[in-house]
């Protein structure tokens, strides 16, 4: 999973006024646009035509034959009569895993040979002439390519483990609660793992979730949240709470949040604003640091199309970056190099120190 954190923003607004970082710009609905050009092309937006003119109009119509679909043949809980066995299936489920591209199996045989070939070796050393990357630094080039998906720069991101451990991680750091400022804001139907990450780190530091946990929902008869009763909880309750966590797209409802709008908020009132963006990131345009957000963490096997399990991505805006994710790393590989058993040091304990 990856990570976020700032590098710049000194971050003032914990113990004083911030400054005010632009909301982002409020654009129009696809929907309405998406009629517009229905209409000017004299078809309904539910008609074949206008969806086979779009095909052709869309600039990336062939990336669809870089990836594997399902065949229907191939699917659990298909009815024979019902399908055309060898037909494609229409994949929806890019929210929760991406199809597999077709140069994924000659990229995992590569590696595969190198481990046959030098063990160890491979670790450390680059043993192919075009040049592939240890694996110990395999991550170095991807903050790179990361970085203008989610508009950060390139020493604000750290790729590492799964994305609730990343959360973790980052709570460890961002939330450090006071007997007057220890509560964390966030939706109501969050991600369950979310919602119990948020459960477990409130727990620890000695407080009830049912007191220090703000679940906004929506307003009654409603299926999404308005961002001015966001602003406006924070305003209200915002000398009490520590942290701002919401996502970046809400995973149920595909509500698209105004992240640069809550940070702002969140800001003025002293609080920590962080993001799960598993859902956003590379379905939407972010700006972390032109939002000023603090910290976030998105995973790449949903639209991003990686294989479950991947390495994920954690990222905190550059003036808190300068240590925490060099430290991080650090202790990442002396985890590598060392056995479980060599830590001597709670890892909880160890990890507070050096990133605070």
């Amino acid at each position: 999973m990856m990570t976020f954190a700032p590098s710049k923003r000194n971050m003032a607004h914990v113990n004083g006024p911030a400054k005010q970082p632009k909301s982002s710009k409020t654009s129009r609905h696809p929907k309405e646009l998406l009629i517009e050009k229905a209409a000017a092309l004299q078809c309904e937006l539910r008609d074949a035509s206008f969806a086979l003119h779009m095909d052709e109009e869309d600039p990336l119509r062939t990336f669809r034959e870089k990836f594997h679909y399902p065949k229907m043949k191939d699917l659990p809980f298909t009815d024979p009569e019902l399908i055309v066995a060898d037909e494609e299936s229409v994949y929806l489920c890019g929210n929760s895993l991406g199809l597999e591209p077709k140069s994924t199996r000659h990229y995992v045989e590569k590696e595969l040979n190198k481990w046959s070939k030098f063990g160890v070796c491979g670790h450390t050393e680059q043993l192919h002439p075009e040049g592939d990357l240890p694996w110990a630094f395999c991550d170095d080039p991807l903050t790179l390519l990361s970085a203008p998906i989610v508009g950060a720069s390139e020493e604000e991101i750290g790729y590492m483990n799964g994305l609730t451990v990343n959360l973790h991680f980052l709570f460890v750091s961002f939330y450090v609660p006071t007997p007057q400022r220890y509560k964390i804001i966030m939706e109501a139907k969050a991600f369950p793992s979310d919602h119990y990450m948020v459960e477990s780190q409130l727990r620890y530091h000695g407080y009830d979730p049912k007191d220090a946990m703000i679940c906004m929902e929506p307003r009654q008869g409603e299926k999404t949240l308005r961002t001015q009763d966001i602003v406006d909880r924070i305003e209200k309750e915002g000398d009490s709470i520590a942290l701002v966590f919401f996502s970046g797209v809400q995973y149920y409802t595909g509500q698209l949040f105004d992240m640069a709008a809550i940070t702002q908020a969140g800001h003025k009132k002293g609080c920590i604003v962080g993001f799960d963006l598993a859902h956003a990131v590379g379905n939407v345009p972010l700006h972390l640091h032109a939002w000023d957000v603090d910290f976030a963490a998105w995973c790449t096997y949903k639209v991003r199309h990686n294989t479950t399990r991947i390495i994920q991505l954690l990222a905190a805006t550059s003036s808190i970056t300068q240590g925490f994710l060099g430290d991080l790393r650090l202790i990442l590989l002396f985890c590598i190099l060392y056995k479980p058993c060599e830590l001597t040091i709670p890892f909880r304990k160890f990890f507070t120190m050096i990133s605070r």
